[in-house]
């Protein structure tokens, strides 16, 4: 491999790392704080007992995430300063926008939730919580209108001494159509997670209650059942919502960057009306398109591009012949700017493999887990409580379905915007157009030896990472809603009455000092 592959390797290797853990913080936090929302409401110690139960495994993410998350922003001076040269004057507003104030906002009224417990009232203790779950969310819409700049570059304007995009309207690059459609995709695809994770566990637990014969009248039985219910119809709402976002997303891709979507589809020549693949074979994998065969639904592709059953939709060897005479058919001849790939010809075509397979992926992963979810809706009707092994280790395994929808959905995004790092916006003039090929973003000087060593070093070390969160998260997973020394949880005992042994804090909740974790309450 040679730099640049190297270099797209390790980018792509942290980025999906980084943004499994994403989506499970932001959605895992909107939950925590309706769960303490709910508490404060009706004083009821099952909702006390959540909040402080899926609170851990929300601190033990958000500690990871922070972690994973700072190597992002050293890559793109590492790696790729090329790409940062060129984006610099339109990133530098979102990234410091990003850090000084949604990141410090979530992170400031976070310490005051970790640390608030009994110390300060508790509305202004919630409200705490509530402005840092607002301050990922908003963190969250900075990174996606920056990556949606590069999707659909708006509000900016050709600098002729430098050939670099100079931002000249912020306002339109907040409000960009492709990041407003992104982000509202993304938030529904977290709370998946979120919801997923809650009908996992809470399930394993009520059925490990039942086989224990545990009573089903105690605060223990309510705080699973609770969160089984919470996540099944939280997971099915944003199911709904999520194919109601990703088809405005689709829609927006079919016009700003239509190689994508029909390499998605395998599409190879123009069909109208089109009929969307469900399964190819061939040779998907080469890129040979014309070898290609799939199981189609008729009409099924004009509806989702165009929102009518008869447009025409346009083949991947149309549009290959299309961006070649207006982009160009191959690198220009400059080897300091180009690397390896100076003169070579442009493939405008994304692998095929994986823009077909990622696309598809994430689709069935987000109906696995919107099936689970009905599933655990109906085995907790009117009380009830599953012990069927297979469909509760189902549902505990299907707990990773919603993560690999969420990663998918990204490898789908970035590898299928390729050849390009900053696709054109076809929206404007060719002339007006800004794009910039990834062959000329990375960083110059830097050989694959160096690289490699980065990147097996991160390897190294996120590989670490991870076995310590599935070890935290398992060891109170396993634990269940009491604390650390088997003590009740703070406020209550399994019958729901106070315990008068753990002091109190000003808010009358009692406070567990022997917790391993009573730094956080």
């Amino acid at each position: 491999m040679d730099v640049l592959d190297v270099a797209r390797w390790q980018f792509g290797i942290t980025t999906v790392y980084h943004f499994l853990m994403v989506p499970l913080t932001i959605g895992l936090g909107i939950l925590v704080a309706v769960m303490h929302t709910m508490w404060v409401r009706t004083d009821k110690p099952e909702w006390l007992r959540m909040t402080r139960f899926w609170g851990r495994i929300y601190l033990i993410n958000f500690v990871l995430g922070v972690a994973t998350g700072l190597v992002q922003e050293f890559q793109f001076g590492l790696a790729w300063s090329e790409y940062s040269r060129f984006v610099g004057d339109v990133f530098g507003s979102l990234l410091a926008l990003e850090a000084l104030l949604a990141f410090f906002l979530e992170s400031t009224f976070l310490g005051l939730w970790i640390f608030g417990w009994g110390r300060i009232p508790k509305k202004l203790h919630l409200a705490a919580l509530w402005a840092a779950v607002i301050g990922s969310i908003v963190s969250a819409y900075f990174i996606i209108a920056a990556n949606s700049w590069m999707q659909h570059p708006v509000g900016v304007v050709t600098d002729d001494a430098t050939g670099r995009p100079v931002q000249v309207d912020f306002l339109a690059v907040l409000t960009n159509n492709t990041a407003l459609a992104a982000f509202s995709h993304a938030i529904v695809a977290a709370l998946m997670v979120a919801g997923a994770l809650l009908v996992g566990i809470g399930l394993w637990h009520l059925r490990k209650r039942e086989l224990a014969q545990q009573p089903t009248t105690d605060v223990d039985h309510r705080v699973w059942r609770r969160s089984v219910r919470l996540g099944g119809w939280v997971s099915l709402a944003a199911f709904v919502l999520v194919a109601l976002t990703g088809d405005w997303q689709g829609k927006l891709m079919y016009q700003q960057q239509p190689l994508k979507m029909s390499s998605a589809e395998a599409l190879c020549e123009t069909e109208a009306p089109a009929s969307f693949s469900v399964f190819a074979w061939g040779k998907v994998g080469n890129n040979e398109c014309d070898d290609v065969h799939s199981i189609t639904v008729p009409y099924l592709l004009s509806y989702l591009a165009h929102g009518d059953f008869s447009t025409a939709v346009p083949g991947v060897n149309e549009l290959q012949e299309e961006y070649g005479a207006v982009y160009g058919e191959t690198y220009p001849d400059d080897p300091s700017r180009f690397g390896a790939l100076a003169g070579e010809g442009i493939d405008y075509t994304p692998l095929l493999a994986v823009t077909y397979w990622s696309f598809r992926l994430m689709i069935g992963m987000g109906a696995v887990s919107a099936g689970v979810a009905a599933y655990a809706l109906w085995a907790t009707r009117k009380g009830r409580v599953p012990t069927s092994r297979i469909g509760v280790y189902g549902a505990l395994l299907a707990v990773a379905a919603p993560f690999v929808a969420n990663a998918t959905g990204w490898i789908f995004t970035e590898m299928g915007r390729q050849p390009f790092v900053v696709y054109p916006n076809p929206d404007v003039p060719v002339d007006e157009q800004v794009w910039f090929f990834t062959a000329q973003a990375v960083s110059p000087g830097i050989s694959a030896a160096e690289v490699w060593t980065s990147l097996s070093v991160l390897t190294l070390v996120y590989g670490a990472l991870a076995v310590v969160e599935l070890w935290l998260v398992t060891r109170f997973v396993r634990r269940g809603v009491t604390t650390g020394d088997g003590a009740p949880t703070p406020g209550s005992t399994p019958e729901g009455t106070p315990d008068d042994d753990l002091p109190a804090g000003r808010d009358g909740t009692r406070r567990d000092t022997d917790d391993v974790l009573s730094f956080a309450y």
